[in-house]
């Protein structure tokens, strides 16, 4: 099945319907089809294999989706936020790409590719172009996108339409939604949730609000204007939220589903947030690139059980990131591979149709059982509940003794005074490692370090303690709000020398 289905799916249910909201543009579901046909012309006929984005989306995602995908070729938006350099380097590594660039980046990607041709040259040719109708195989690879590479090149993952179709079908039922909802995306282009709203949310029918830079305040006022339903936003972005919604005497009457995700979430930030919007459910989305985006969701009723909860078993599943999806296979393995029970540490495999593990140049990582390795560290509890503990790379080994930042990072930041916190190790010509804490202190605050090491060593024992704590005030972070770890040990590790 072509991704390019969905959309002929979604006009034909419903020709008229409001299929995509950015700045001034509205799209019908029938409009888009239109226009992606008459894309995928301008894409065919210029000869180019591969398609290449690079700007801050709106409707020129989906429409690059399902252009591409009528074309029978693959597309890759770019992160806009790299170097000129690193543009470059990125596109040079895709075949024969043809480059549409929103205006404020042409002058960064000029003369790379096959072609580069500004987003409203496009637009406009689509309008008026013959338009092209091929028929991907499911197996051709539908989506290419670069993982953010900050330990070491970026990855280049294959997405497959079946990958991203057995996602869509899997977690979305079909014209499910109901004729007044809105899903508000601020998720960059670029990112698997990014390709992932716009394939469910159209599949669903749900008119599709984009806000392509983002302001809290902005957020506040599309999801009032716009009789917002559903939206997804990023750790970062749902504590910028918070603070407004703490500030100004607002309310989101139509807001029914937040959906958060990207990395881990503070949790007294989820607890904050579930109080500010009792009537809201919120779900919490655990994915990977190389997943096609959501693999497992706590659901809003495990969200309100387990913050009313009294028996800790419960109440701790707030901190879960819930169950598998319907089609995705789970298992947690020692470091021999050997499947572990509940309870146990190790790290994630995951399989499912969903699943790629693909990479260009390098080929597929699954093993011969079809199982990839997310490099994730994570628990399964008794009841299927899914806990992830960071990365693998990110371990700290002091004196021998390996320690996940996240164990650390959950004590630390449940302190008053500890607004957000990342835990990192630093070299040691002693330890090996020495763990620093590096810590964005509550408004109006500042904490002591002693009292903050004294609040980490009386939850856990003593060689979690950190050696050092530091203050910032705030944690450098990607658009999806992970932590750029290595940013904060380089820094760290020049402040020693």
């Amino acid at each position: 099945m072509s991704i390019a289905l969905l959309l002929e799916m979604a006009a034909s249910s419903n020709p008229d319907r409001t299929a995509v909201v950015s700045d001034e543009t509205r799209l019908s579901t029938t409009e888009l089809s239109t226009l992606a046909d008459g894309a995928a012309g301008v894409i065919a006929a210029s000869g180019a294999a591969h398609v290449a984005y690079v700007g801050t989306g709106g409707y020129l995602l989906p429409l690059l989706l399902f252009g591409s995908a009528r074309a029978g070729r693959a597309v890759t938006p770019l992160n806009y936020r790299l170097s000129a350099e690193g543009l470059r380097e990125l596109i040079a590594r895709l075949p024969d790409p043809l480059v549409v660039t929103d205006a404020q980046y042409h002058d960064m990607v000029a003369g790379a590719g096959k072609q580069v041709i500004d987003s409203e040259e496009f637009v406009a040719a689509a309008r008026t172009a013959e338009p092209a109708a091929e028929f991907p195989d499911p197996d051709d690879v539908a989506v290419v996108l670069f993982t953010s590479g900050t330990t070491s090149r970026p990855k280049a993952v294959e997405l497959t339409h079946n990958n991203l179709t057995s996602y869509v079908t899997g977690t979305v039922e079909f014209d499910s939604a109901e004729p007044a909802d809105a899903a508000l995306i601020c998720v960059p282009p670029y990112h698997i949730a990014g390709v992932g709203a716009a394939l469910t949310n159209l599949y669903a029918g749900r008119k599709m609000v984009y806000l392509r830079q983002f302001d809290p305040r902005d957020w506040v006022r599309l999801v009032r204007e716009e009789g917002i339903t559903t939206a997804t936003v990023v750790p970062t972005m749902l504590d910028r939220i918070v603070r407004v919604l703490e500030s100004e005497s607002v309310d989101l009457p139509t807001l029914r589903n937040l959906a958060y995700g990207g990395s881990k979430v503070p949790l007294p930030l989820v607890r904050k947030a579930l109080q500010l919007l009792p009537d809201v459910g919120f779900v919490n989305a655990y994915g990977l690139t190389e997943t096609s985006s959501t693999i497992a969701v706590l659901a809003p009723e495990d969200h309100r059980t387990a913050l009313a909860a009294t028996d800790e078993s419960v109440a701790r599943r707030l901190g879960s990131v819930g169950q598998p999806v319907p089609g995705v296979e789970v298992q947690i393995r020692d470091e021999a591979g050997n499947v572990l029970g509940p309870n146990q540490t190790g790290e994630l495999f995951v399989r499912g149709e969903q699943v790629s593990g693909r990479y260009t140049d390098i080929g597929s990582v699954l093993d011969e059982d079809g199982w990839f390795p997310t490099k994730d560290i994570a628990m399964l509890d008794e009841h299927g509940y899914l806990y992830i503990g960071g990365r693998s790379d990110d371990t700290i080994i002091r004196g021998g003794e390996n320690i996940a930042p996240a164990e650390i990072e959950d004590v630390l930041v449940e302190h008053p005074a500890v607004r957000d916190c990342a835990v990192v190790g630093v070299e040691d010509p002693q330890w090996g490692q020495i763990i620093v804490a590096v810590v964005v202190p509550t408004d109006g605050t500042e904490p002591d370090p002693e009292e903050l090491r004294a609040h980490v060593r009386a939850h856990l024992r003593g060689s979690r303690t950190p050696d050092r704590v530091v203050f910032r005030d705030e944690l450098p972070t990607n658009a999806t709000g992970k932590v750029l770890r290595r940013e904060l040990v380089a820094e760290l590790t020049a402040a020693n020398h």
